[in-house]
Parts: C-alpha cells; sequence; structure tokens
C-alpha cells in the first residue's frame, strides 16, 4: 500500500529540515505540477521531477529550516491534504546571520504515494529580502 498524503507531507517536511535535498523529488511524481502563487516577482510552476530536482538543489545553498506548529488537514477527497506550519530560517548566506520566522500553508494532492499536484504558499518576498539584503 502506498503512503497517504498525511504521510508524504511528513516525509517532505522531514526532508526539508534535514536538509536531504539529494532524495525529497522523489517524492513528487514524474509529472508533478508545483505551483507557487506568491513567489516574486511573479508566481511560478514547475512541472515534472527534474524541475523539482533543481529547484530543491536551489535550496541547499540558502537556508536551514526548522518546522513548528505543524496542523495537517485531511479533506473529503482522499488524495488530498492541506498543511499549514511555521518555518524558523537561519540563513547560509555569507556575512550574514539572519533569521526568520514565516508561514505556510500547501495544498497537496497525493496518488500512489507521490505527490501530483501541490500549490505551496510561503513568503517568498520576506525570504528574497534575507538572501538579497
Amino acid at each position: 500500500m502506498s503512503d497517504s498524503p498525511r504521510a508524504v507531507f511528513e516525509k517532505l517536511l522531514a526532508g526539508m529540515v534535514n536538509c536531504d535535498f539529494d532524495n525529497l523529488w522523489q517524492l513528487y511524481a514524474p509529472d508533478i505540477v508545483l505551483e507557487h502563487p506568491f513567489a516574486v516577482p511573479e508566481p511560478t510552476v514547475t512541472r515534472g521531477q527534474e524541475g523539482v530536482r533543481r529547484l530543491l538543489d536551489g535550496l541547499r545553498e540558502w537556508f536551514e529550516m526548522t518546522a513548528k506548529n505543524v496542523t495537517i488537514y485531511e479533506t473529503a477527497d482522499p488524495e488530498v491534504i492541506v498543511a499549514e506550519w511555521d518555518w524558523d530560517y537561519e540563513t547560509r548566506v555569507p556575512g550574514t546571520d539572519e533569521q526568520l520566522t514565516t508561514a505556510n500553508v500547501i495544498v497537496m494532492r497525493v496518488r500512489d504515494g507521490q505527490i501530483v499536484e501541490s500549490r505551496d504558499y510561503h513568503n517568498h518576498a520576506a525570504l528574497a529580502q534575507i538572501i538579497t539584503g
């Protein structure tokens, strides 16, 4: 039996916290559609595992993250969950020791143990600010 949407999200969150970026992309289906509606300067859509892999590779150099206040909501659709949590970020940007806490929400569809759709709502403007100063 495949992992439930809850279990897949929990693996995703644990992988982010543990900086397991080399393996996280495997949680996503080959035809994943990953949306970031609040990305700056404009919303983004990433398609496919390779796109997700590149996106995750880019994160490893910027932040260490700790998750707190995690709440997972199951929906009437057994493939869909909504999760909300706070990230505590510490930057890895040379010359800075910035820290930031942001609220996050994901609406995620999981099929056969892999993420097939995800709309990720993060505070990209705040993240960009601490990266660029």
